[in-house]
């Protein structure tokens, strides 16, 4: 009987040691998931490189607008639902929400984009290669929005969003900035590269801090900051990602607070839904464009202290119920039981950073299913715009 029992004793002992060494070498399911994304997103890594390499910097410098009051080195847009007076073409301009008129200037705004296209891209082969030459052609650009003299951007927006005959600059323009935040991101992994230089990398954390002053003390600012829809998350999300690279703990502790007590509970449905995003005349994209900054808050603002991706409101609410309203919409858009967008329905939905990230941080198969389902390579202007986060490698390999 006693022999019967050690041998019992032996073999649990055994199986035990053997889920032990199992569980050692058997990768989380969210670093599988992880390991998976990474596979399918090669292909495009390696192609953006490609473009990459062969770009040129393209600053704010290189191109200039009469409607703007600001200098060579000012960042200037214009109000996008804005469009002349039919019945005067010299009075100020007047709205039609969700038009977009094609006339506006954005060379500013394009060059932006481009910027965080080519850094994002770089940042990503460089990560999946460690071949120098990406990090020093990254460099390149950086030191020409940052540095150099002759073509660096100011940091600030005042001139962002226009409105011609009305306003020289608005607050509603700082969103016009979330196309920074990959930029912080790749300066982030390129840090680690033997082409980084510390003294660039001193004038470029300048800039960020320098912007992040004023961003949070100027009026526009402080009234985008206090924005509850979309244009406030963009603000802390933007925040959020300038802090870590400057590693302003303060800051992020003010956007975890913010995200909180103001954005969940000031903007989410019981049922997980935006309804200031839906009263829209482009509800489905505004709601993806929202959800995808909250979820991009969740995924910057946690850490070893701070698990944001598992933070509920009393009633529930928290990002879960957030990705689970907006998944089956996704997934299947023909089940959309809200209006059509008056614009580019057709081409949404893309490969959403709310899947990917929502997929690794929850352990949702589903989520990463649609994600890799769908085009992760837009080419319409309009949706690249609104993906400010398009290079997920950066943000999964950190």
């Amino acid at each position: 009987m006693i022999c019967s029992v050690a041998k019992h004793s032996i073999l649990l002992l055994n199986v035990a040691l053997l889920s032990v060494q199992l569980s050692a070498q058997t990768p989380a399911p969210s670093s599988t998931m992880a390991s998976a994304a990474a596979k399918v997103l090669m292909p495009y890594v390696q192609k953006e490189a490609s473009w990459a390499m062969e770009q040129l910097p393209v600053t704010v410098t290189a191109s200039t607008s009469s409607r703007s009051s600001g200098g060579k080195h000012d960042f200037f847009s214009e109000g996008d639902y804005w469009w002349p007076n039919p019945k005067s073409a010299d009075s100020p301009y007047i709205q039609r929400d969700g038009m977009t008129n094609p006339d506006n200037f954005i060379d500013h705004r394009k060059a932006m984009i481009r910027f965080s296209r080519v850094m994002g891209s770089l940042a990503s082969a460089y990560l999946t290669s460690k071949k120098e030459r990406y990090a020093a052609q990254a460099f390149k650009h950086a030191r020409a929005w940052f540095i150099d003299t002759a073509t660096l951007m100011n940091p600030h927006l005042l001139y962002a969003q226009a409105i011609k005959g009305r306003f020289t600059g608005r607050g509603i323009g700082i969103i016009d900035m979330i196309q920074m935040i990959e930029v912080a991101q790749a300066l982030m992994v390129l840090e680690k590269s033997k082409s980084a230089n510390p003294k660039d990398y001193m004038a470029y954390r300048s800039w960020f801090e320098r912007y992040l002053n004023w961003v949070t003390q100027h009026k526009y600012g402080i009234d985008e900051m206090n924005a509850l829809n979309n244009h406030g998350t963009c603000w802390t999300m933007q925040v959020a990602g300038f802090a870590r690279f400057t590693q302003n703990d303060s800051l992020l502790d003010l956007c975890r607070q913010r995200y909180k007590t103001l954005h969940l509970p000031g903007q989410m449905a019981t049922d997980g839904s935006f309804p200031k995003e839906l009263a829209r005349t482009k509800p489905y994209g505004y709601a993806l464009f929202n959800l995808d900054a909250m979820v991009m808050l969740c995924k910057m603002l946690s850490d070893k202290q701070n698990n944001v991706w598992e933070f509920a409101l009393e009633d529930k609410r928290s990002i879960r119920k957030g990705i689970s309203f907006m998944h089956p919409f996704v997934e299947d858009k023909k089940k959309w039981t809200f209006k059509q967008d008056v614009m580019y329905w057709d081409n949404w939905p893309v490969a959403h950073p709310f899947l990917i990230f929502g997929a690794i941080a929850l352990n949702d198969q589903g989520l990463f299913n649609t994600w890799k389902s769908l085009d992760h390579a837009p080419t319409e202007d309009e949706v690249i715009r609104n993906l400010p986060i398009r290079n997920p490698l950066i943000w999964i390999k950190e």
